[in-house]
């Protein structure tokens, strides 16, 4: 006796997948920053266009990507490993401004002012 073809079900479309297909044309805030982003960054921030590695623009880079990540946070609440990331980089750029803080003051109070970033160190 042959068999009877199985009936095919459709599945019901589970709550991420609506999200996912509601999102489809909607643009995701990015977690890194662009390369054009970081060199505005740099020649804002630097001595010349390719002073990448002074204190003042690795706070300003990361603070930017702190930025989006914040942003990508506020979408996206139950991503513990994104939210790891952001707190290792805040520690970073913490312990940056320390070092700016202790060489020169006026320095300090100037790049927190333009990033406008809290003095709570």
């Amino acid at each position: 006796m042959p068999r009877r073809p199985r009936r095919i079900l459709k599945r019901r479309a589970t709550a991420a997948q609506k999200h996912r297909a509601s999102d489809a044309g909607k643009v995701e805030h990015m977690a890194s920053i662009t390369k054009e982003k970081t060199q505005e960054l740099i020649n804002e921030f630097g001595k010349d266009a390719n002073d990448s590695g002074s204190a003042a623009v690795q706070v300003a880079i990361l603070t930017e990507r702190i930025r989006n990540l914040t942003e990508h946070l506020k979408v996206h609440k139950k991503d513990h490993h994104t939210r790891r990331g952001l707190l290792m980089l805040v520690g970073k750029r913490r312990r940056l401004l320390s070092y700016i803080r202790n060489c020169d003051i006026d320095a300090y109070r100037e790049l927190i002012k333009k990033l406008g970033i809290r003095d709570n160190l």
